[in-house]
């Protein structure tokens, strides 16, 4: 989807009026964004300016999470060393490559130099940085430790990227290798066995029966192949869209985390990415009335989402966090215990983490695992492959032989 440029005029923190553009999904976007940013909306409308191809090539050349994990990392390094929040920014600008991270970093200057805060000027640009940053860096900013809240949203992040890697790096061997093996099984039915059967035929030799297995599959795949593929990209087409709907996409993240093998892991990163939300923002020194829209909001499974929003009427009605959580058993009983402990504690944020440490870990030793048992599994496959073409093509010959053609 598009996002669509709106023009705006607010008033700030500081009561002056600001006036701008941002780039939103819709009109409650815009303003929920300008309200993250400490705006109070006077006017806001759709800009009719046609946009331009550098809007289309920003879109197209999104900042990556590494990129924002570095900036990160290096602005916390210059404000820890005294540097002022401009001369930070500008150093970070000139030394950036990419131009729609640095066209990024010039409009936040421009801001920051304007009179906005770091977090404020940020939060326009909610697709490079999130909400979930800006909040947090807020907070740094009014308690003086932004460095601090800097380097956290990067530990964040990277945890955040690392734990999506797993699962995916994984599948790819084996779907990539599943799809050369179909690929070349194909080739050879339809299109190298049909030229020894020519052969054959010509010599009058009776085939065994591998071999006439293998040249009916041929003829089958020659005659409905079209018909095949065709219904393979409906079925595929139709599977994708209904995922795209809410009841199909919350179906798709239910299979998702029930998937054998794969399905644990993915509860496991889930599970791990709701801590670590927690437990970074609740360090950062936001209230879990202020954390719980946010994790909403972090989380990318809808069945996670359903369970997340529920905790939070409950929460709003006086239960806490341990009680709500325990009515899902989505949520495993060691999470539920340590967030029962943090609460009863005051270290809600330590034994999080601890938690998510262990999710991370036992995901990291069952993806390790699960490639392990790939690697011979994709081996033995493509050795049954060949070995039926071979023994088909050979026993042809054989036959031939023995028939003394």
């Amino acid at each position: 989807m598009v996002p669509i440029v709106y023009s705006y005029i607010a008033y700030n923190e500081n009561k002056e009026i600001v006036r701008g553009k941002l780039a939103a999904r819709n009109e409650d976007h815009a303003t929920e964004i300008l309200g993250y940013a400490g705006y109070q909306i006077v006017n806001l409308k759709k800009t009719t300016t046609a946009p331009s191809l550098d809007k289309y090539f920003q879109t197209l050349t999104k900042v990556k999470p590494t990129e924002v994990i570095l900036f990160y990392r290096q602005m916390a390094l210059l404000v820890e060393s005294g540097l002022n929040i401009v001369k930070a920014l500008e150093l970070l600008e000139v030394q950036n490559t990419k131009p729609s991270f640095k066209k990024v970093l010039s409009e936040v200057i421009s801001d920051v130099r304007a009179g906005s805060q770091l977090s404020t000027a940020m939060a326009k640009h909610h697709s490079t940085f999130p909400q979930i940053h800006c909040q947090s860096l807020k907070v740094g900013e009014q308690t003086g430790s932004l460095e601090v809240t800097l380097r956290q949203m990067a530990d964040y992040m990277e945890k955040q990227v690392n734990s999506g890697k797993g699962v995916k790096n994984a599948m790819t061997l084996p779907i990539i290798t599943l799809i050369v093996a179909v690929v070349v099984v194909a080739i050879l039915v339809t299109f190298v066995l049909p030229t020894f059967s020519s052969l054959y035929e010509s010599l009058g030799a009776k085939l065994p029966l591998i071999t006439r297995l293998m040249l009916d599959m041929g003829n089958l795949l020659r005659s409905i192949g079209g018909y095949l593929l065709g219904g393979l990209a409906l079925i595929g087409i139709t599977a994708f869209a209904y995922i795209k709907t809410p009841q199909g996409g919350y179906q798709w993240d239910s299979l998702t985390l029930k998937f054998p093998v794969v399905g644990h892991i993915n509860h496991l990163n889930e599970l791990a990415r709701v801590c670590r939300t927690i437990s970074t923002l609740f360090k950062a020194g936001l209230s879990l009335t202020e954390i719980m829209p946010l994790v909403i909001q972090n989380s990318t499974n809808k069945v996670v989402i359903e369970c997340l929003k529920s905790i939070r009427d409950d929460m709003l009605g006086g239960e806490g966090l341990s009680r709500p959580m325990s009515k899902h058993p989505i949520f495993l009983p060691m999470m539920v215990q340590m967030v029962r402990v943090g609460e009863e504690t005051g270290n809600l944020d330590s034994t999080l983490q601890s938690v998510a440490q262990s999710y991370e870990a036992e995901s990291e030793d069952r993806t390790k695992a699960l490639i392990a048992m790939i690697q011979p599994v994709m081996t033995i496959f493509i050795g049954l492959v060949v070995g039926v073409m071979a023994l088909s093509m050979m026993s042809a010959m054989y036959s031939i032989y023995g028939q003394g053609i």
